[in-house]
């Protein structure tokens, strides 16, 4: 198992965490690939939106899932897609239910712990590409649930390897961590687009869920409990954190996962990554810097090709040891 690199060091004109979380998406330099789109049907007659890069028939497939309130047009998205197209590999870059500009069908949405949804998209990807190495890659909410998948199918699963980017994989220990003064902008952020794409669904589906409750959370807490939690069959917004977090499973994980966190995220609380019994197969790695998922280099206005470069480099030494 070859392990990743994990050396990161931002520029010094970006002082912290928190401005490096919030320099990445609106202000560093990012690519605009161009997908290639299609609407897959779900076994429950919902659909969503994959998003595709294309490369060579002899290079390896990869999966990315986004984070909460994003996209397949999230600016590590984007960075990645752009790195991928110049390797010639193939991009799979998921927009969960609702998200990338389609809404779905069912009153419904995604969520942190939905790895059943994973399943069913690697399984997919898998026959289509038979003959191809098969790799995946989650971020924040999207990197929990890929770990969360991962500790549920072990050996069964048809990746070669994986990388989770800041997951949340306690939960709890997140949402009370943005509950801190600190951190409420990141809460408010998250409790405000949660809302305003909520709005679609009480258009659609009067009936899916208290949509008067839901536009009085005043905390994520609130909201897990109005919507995310009854709508997804979870008694509570702490069940459904208890019953979602990937932190338990991290154990039971058997092929080589690359597990990224940066020590000054001011989203997930490094103490809460450094509890979990981890799998031999597990590679932890945590940087000084980078935010949540930041990770910009270089002058002003920055770029952002750190990341995705790592996650080709760990996912190609993969696949070459290999091929021996």
């Amino acid at each position: 198992m070859n392990p990743p690199p994990c050396a990161f060091r931002p520029p010094r004109w970006l002082p912290d965490g928190h401005w490096e979380t919030l320099w990445a998406p609106f202000l560093a330099r990012a690519p605009r690939p161009r997908y290639r789109r299609e609407i897959w049907t779900t076994p429950d007659a919902d659909r969503l939106a994959v998003d595709w890069v294309d490369g060579r028939d002899d290079r390896p497939v990869v999966a990315l899932f986004h984070g909460l309130a994003s996209s397949s047009r999230g600016h590590y998205a984007r960075a990645f897609a752009d790195r991928l197209q110049r390797q010639g590999w193939t991009g799979a870059l998921v927009n969960f239910r609702g998200c990338g500009g389609l809404d779905n069908l069912r009153p419904r949405a995604y969520h942190a712990g939905d790895s059943a949804e994973l399943r069913w998209i690697l399984a997919a990807l898998a026959e289509r590409f038979p003959e191809r190495p098969l790799f995946a890659a989650g971020v924040s909410l999207g990197g929990n649930v890929l770990l969360k998948y991962l500790g549920e199918e072990g050996r069964a699963t048809p990746l070669r390897a994986a990388a989770a980017i800041c997951a949340p994989i306690d939960l709890t220990a997140t949402a009370t961590y943005l509950d801190a003064p600190q951190n409420r902008v990141y809460a408010a952020f998250f409790l405000r687009t949660l809302k305003a794409s909520m709005g679609r669904y009480r258009r659609r589906f009067p009936q899916m869920a208290d949509w008067q409750a839901v536009r009085r959370a005043r905390s994520l807490r609130a909201f897990d409990d109005a919507f995310t939690a009854p709508v997804h069959g979870f008694a509570d917004a702490a069940s459904f954190w208890r019953e979602s977090s990937a932190g338990p499973l991290l154990k039971n994980i058997s092929v080589p996962t690359w597990l990224l966190h940066s020590a000054n995220d001011p989203i997930v609380p490094i103490d809460s990554v450094r509890s979990w019994a981890i799998s031999s197969q597990v590679i932890p790695c945590v940087t000084d810097g980078g935010g949540h998922v930041g990770f910009v280099s270089g002058k002003l206005p920055g770029h952002l090709y750190w990341l995705a470069e790592s996650l080709i480099a760990f996912f190609e030494g993969q696949w070459r040891h290999e091929q021996g």
